[in-house]
């Protein structure tokens, strides 16, 4: 697709981004978070051969928040093992809001999955078992391809002053036996996962990493693991967007985790990586003005999951190219016969119109 489409269809994209955005509010449950401006509204594409199509407030910093929690469980899953960590947290979708612990209290021993509080507290607590909070920072710089990201101490210290809902959740799996030792020392670990400051740009590089299977598109060295990644995307897909995953995988079909930050991070299968940053949220918690952009570019530019337009495309060029070839290899045989012959487009035209074609002798 040329270039320019490719921005006339990411500047509608944003500017219906920017209409949502007037209906959402900034986090304010952690106060550092509601200084954020709700208008502001970055979007980045970045594809594997390093193209990048931007538009908006793509290199503003802003905490990764629950986005951190890919990069953590793809970590959790390199140093414990799919097994040990699975048989902690499951897999599956939940109904809950993301920092609710009802379904860990009254119908479940562990939290649903690892994109909410629960789940990522779960993992923060095997992971620091294994590295350092300073090695998960050089981590998400290397994925994201951002040297720059850096840990943000005054929305750490705000997190840390009204986190009363996180450590009720700590406590709670540890009453559960999930979290065996050091309950502090893991909401600690989670709470600077989630104040590590990255942009839009940042973001839309992860979301190739991950898109081309794990790659650095521009080193072709193996970032992430293959499996690994295959897991994460999957989880992004049914529980990324928290209680409303469901609706937005039907709607948008592309792997997405969002963070209450504004921050959006998807992943489009051998095709692109996407971030946003728009902190109006929506009631669920999620950058309002994501959903519109990400809609109008799944559709336009060909991105859903199980969209198989192009190869559909394909498949139907290839037919058209060898029936022509066919036609012209009867027309060729028949002129060497000297028959008088006439192209197959007329008679096809003349037969679909009800027109009769050359008398046969």
């Amino acid at each position: 697709m040329p270039k320019r489409k490719v921005y006339s269809i990411l500047e509608t994209a944003y500017e219906r981004g920017l209409e949502a955005a007037a209906h959402g509010h900034v986090a304010t449950y952690i106060p550092e978070l509601g200084k954020a401006d709700p208008n502001d509204l970055g979007v980045s594409l970045c594809l594997p051969d390093g193209t990048r199509y931007e538009i908006g407030q793509t290199d503003k910093r802003f905490t990764m928040q629950s986005i951190s929690k890919v990069v953590s469980l793809a970590l959790a899953l390199k140093y414990c093992g799919p097994e040990e960590v699975f048989s902690k947290v499951n897999m599956e979708p939940s109904a809950e809001a993301f920092d609710s612990f009802v379904e860990l209290d009254l119908r479940s021993n562990r939290p649903y999955n690892p994109m909410i509080n629960s789940g990522a507290i779960t993992v923060a607590s095997m992971l620091k078992e294994h590295i350092t909070f300073n090695k998960l920072l050089e981590y998400t710089r290397k994925v994201c391809l951002d040297p720059d990201i850096s840990f943000n101490e005054a929305v750490y210290k705000s997190e840390k002053a009204h986190m009363s809902r996180n450590r009720s959740i700590g406590y709670l799996l540890e009453s559960k036996g999930i979290i065996t030792s050091g309950v502090e020392e893991s909401l600690d670990f989670y709470t600077r996962a989630c104040s590590m400051n990255v942009t839009a740009r940042s973001l839309a590089s992860l979301g190739v990493v991950l898109a081309m299977d794990g790659l650095d598109p521009f080193t072709g060295e193996q970032l992430i693991d293959r499996r690994i990644v295959e897991v994460v995307k999957t989880i992004m897909l049914t529980c990324g967007m928290y209680d409303g995953s469901g609706e937005f995988a039907v709607m948008v079909g592309i792997p997405t985790k969002s963070g209450v930050g504004g921050g959006l991070l998807s992943a489009s299968d051998d095709r692109l990586g996407i971030g946003i940053y728009g902190p109006a949220l929506d009631e669920k918690g999620n950058c309002i003005a994501g959903r519109p952009i990400l809609e109008l570019l799944a559709e336009e530019l060909d991105l859903k999951l199980f969209d198989k337009t192009d190869i559909v495309d394909e498949l139907r060029r290839a037919e058209e190219k060898e029936r022509k070839q066919a036609e012209r290899e009867s027309l060729r045989v028949l002129r060497h016969r000297g028959v008088k012959t006439f192209l197959p487009f007329n008679v096809r035209s003349r037969e679909k119109s009800g027109a009769k074609g050359p008398d046969k002798e």
